[in-house]
């Protein structure tokens, strides 16, 4: 059987129809479901309850913390890793995992498919070792190996990319991960805020694992390049408006006409 664990933060609704999902569709894979909550203040905790699941809080969130806390939460070697926000969408999701895994001593972990870039990196064949960023795990829709992780846990040290710096650090290490051919959904809307906290997350991020330098020059490339395509998309959009109102109002006149 299959832990699965979920990261939620103030997700109820998209957590209830997560849950849902998992008991109306695959109970018969997994055993165990477990919800790592960082101090939601809305109904996720009775959501929770009502499904049966397991609620775990996590008081200091970093994203590396949140994962080892769901590895040392779960009680089967194969965990199946969630946001609140995503979903299991194939049918055989969870069987697909655990033909993935069987007999492999040396497969840290596996992604699974929800955007163009993973179904091209699978058909294409492009391993982890090769592009460990868009072929390497995921927190959301991925699963590990709890053994492996034992030896090799996730690093609460890392401003996000805690699912990347595994991936390069256990394939130094001479493990494995590979893509499962099963498909989930990841649907999320996000306020400006939390856009620009991610954005500075992703700045940290792929400093700390990529080298990826900034620069002055870069930021004002940045800033210069945003502000022209703000511009024009506004231009763009008000022509755009005025011809569906000059469209409507023909119409009402060739419906009088008429």
């Amino acid at each position: 059987m299959i832990s699965v664990v979920i990261r939620a933060k103030n997700q109820a609704p998209a957590l209830e129809f997560l849950l849902k999902n998992l008991k109306a569709r695959y109970s018969e894979d997994i055993d165990e479901i477990i919800v790592i909550d960082n101090l939601s203040n809305d109904n996720s905790e009775n959501i929770v309850a009502e499904h049966h699941a397991s609620f775990v809080t996590i008081r200091d969130f970093s994203y590396g913390g949140s994962a080892n806390l769901a590895a040392q939460s779960a009680k089967n070697p194969i965990v199946v890793l969630f946001s609140a926000h995503s979903y299991p969408v194939s049918h055989d999701f969870f069987k697909v995992i655990k033909k993935q895994f069987e007999g492999r001593e040396d497969l840290a972990g596996v992604r699974c498919l929800h955007q163009p870039n993973d179904y091209r990196n699978y058909i294409q064949n492009i391993s982890a070792e090769i592009d460990p960023n868009k072929s390497g795990l995921i927190f959301s829709g991925s699963a590990f190996y709890r053994p492996i992780w034992k030896k090799i846990p996730f690093d609460d040290s890392v401003a996000t990319f805690e699912d990347k710096d595994w991936t390069v650090r256990v394939l130094k290490a001479g493990y494995k991960i590979e893509f499962a051919p099963a498909i989930f959904s990841y649907e999320i809307k996000r306020t400006r805020k939390q856009i620009f906290q991610r954005y500075k997350n992703d700045i940290i991020g792929n400093f700390q694992l990529w080298g990826q330098k900034v620069t002055f020059k870069n930021a004002i490339h940045q800033f210069l390049g945003s502000s022209f395509n703000l511009v024009k998309s506004f231009f763009i959009d008000f022509y755009y408006i005025v011809l569906r109102f000059v469209f409507l109002v023909k119409f009402v006149f060739q419906k009088k006409n008429n």
